[in-house]
């Protein structure tokens, strides 16, 4: 925050700040198209002092980990070492989910050995702490409030209707509703006769993540859970009512996120889904996964991957990485590496596509040519497990005194 205004409202004010320049730095994108574009809404910058991230049209693409306790599995230890791994195999967001054990301190614990920007969904907490069917409006403020005064770079709100709750009753779908802070949200309008807590309060949620320029992530309720739940009514209408909200937060000050595109869509229908939400509203898309098939399981990872770097390259431009365990239990440290290296090299090849980002492919190439194994980490994304498989020097023991490169080399040099 300078001068107590948000990023936005300095940009609609002509202001290009520290935060601006840090990006545009990083981003190779002028500062003026970076103020810009906030104020159009198709960027935010995810602050977490020092730190800044641009999310959003013509920025890589970021990769977030979700790490977090459930009921079932509460180990506040295990989630300083999976946010510890995130940051040092180079996540760029991080997003606490827990719901078990002491949840502020749980965060707390992963702000002292974290930088990177930390995201919520303050209905978790409350769900934990109150009970499913005993959560109260008050409850639910309060713990914005609470998290926002903590220092969360971004809260994640699903902004359903109850008229869309309603379609889904008798609905073909084969997996119902798979968004678990959707379904609270849901639970909690339905348990209590009521619409959405967070659009009947959304002018004073704004007016409070303003106070710290915390980012808006609005939730992706009716995603698909499967691949043969194909885009519907209900998921039209979250999508139309999220672009509406976008565009309150982002005229009242605030910066905007929109979660959209299925956690499960066939892979033939990525691209377009991606389109169909920029041309909704320009602002950044934040997807999970998404997986392009439902047999990969153990090795969810890849096959989101494959989804994610579809995604990118269409035009999403935040991904939510997917660990092998997805599906089958919470996480483990080794799960969290293997998924966020995953989810970075299916953002990178996004960036190839979306804007023939290749220098970093011609630099490892380069060095490949010769068998220098030293250089070619420079530029591997993950060199840690690479660099334990290299020769010593020459040849790859694949193909030893055979190697193509070294038969061909004089020929081809002269």
């Amino acid at each position: 925050m300078e001068n107590g205004k948000t990023q936005v409202e300095l940009a609609k004010n002509g202001v290009i700040t520290r935060q601006m320049k840090d990006v545009a730095s990083r981003e190779g994108i002028d500062p003026e198209v970076i103020r810009g574009r906030l104020v159009e809404g198709s960027l935010v910058i995810m602050t977490r002092d020092p730190i800044s991230v641009a999310i959003g049209k013509g920025a890589t693409t970021k990769v977030n980990v979700n790490i977090g306790t459930s009921s079932a599995m509460i180990d506040p230890k295990e989630e300083l070492e999976k946010a510890m791994v995130a940051e040092k195999y180079k996540a760029d967001t991080l997003t606490d989910l827990s719901m078990g054990g002491d949840i502020p301190a749980i965060r707390c614990s992963i702000y002292r050995h974290t930088t990177l920007p930390i995201t919520t969904v303050p209905i978790y907490q409350s769900v934990a702490q109150q009970g499913i069917y005993s959560m109260t409006e008050d409850h639910l403020l309060n713990n914005i409030r609470q998290q926002v005064d903590e220092g969360v770079s971004s809260v994640v709100l699903h902004c359903i209707e109850r008229n869309c709750i309603e379609k889904l009753k008798g609905h073909p779908r084969i997996m119902g509703m798979v968004s678990k802070g959707g379904s609270f949200t849901s639970i909690y309008m339905l348990t209590n006769e009521c619409g959405n807590p967070f659009i009947d309060n959304y002018d004073h949620i704004l007016e409070t993540l303003k106070e710290n320029d915390v980012i808006l992530s609005l939730g992706n309720t009716m995603r698909s859970g499967c691949i043969n739940d194909t885009p519907d009514s209900p998921q039209h209408q979250e999508m139309l009512t999220n672009m509406r909200l976008a565009r309150q937060a982002n005229q009242a000050g605030v910066q905007v996120i929109v979660e959209g595109m299925g956690g499960h869509v066939r892979a033939s229908e990525v691209a377009g889904y991606v389109k169909y939400h920029k041309d909704a509203g320009d602002f950044p898309l934040f997807v999970a996964g998404p997986l392009p098939t439902d047999v990969a399981v153990g090795y969810d990872h890849i096959a989101g991957a494959v989804g994610a770097s579809i995604a990118a390259g269409a035009g999403a431009d935040y991904l939510c990485y997917i660990t092998p365990s997805e599906h089958l239990r919470l996480p483990t440290v080794d799960d969290v590496r293997e998924g966020l290296v995953a989810f970075r090299i299916a953002a990178h090849i996004g960036d190839s596509i979306k804007y023939d980002a290749r220098q970093q492919d011609m630099e490892l190439a380069r060095y490949r040519a010769v068998m220098d194994w030293d250089g070619q980490m420079q530029y591997a994304i993950e060199p840690e497990k690479a660099s334990g498989m290299c020769p010593e020097k020459g040849p790859c023991t694949m193909c030893g005194d055979f190697c193509a490169l070294t038969i061909m080399h004089d020929f081809l040099n002269v």
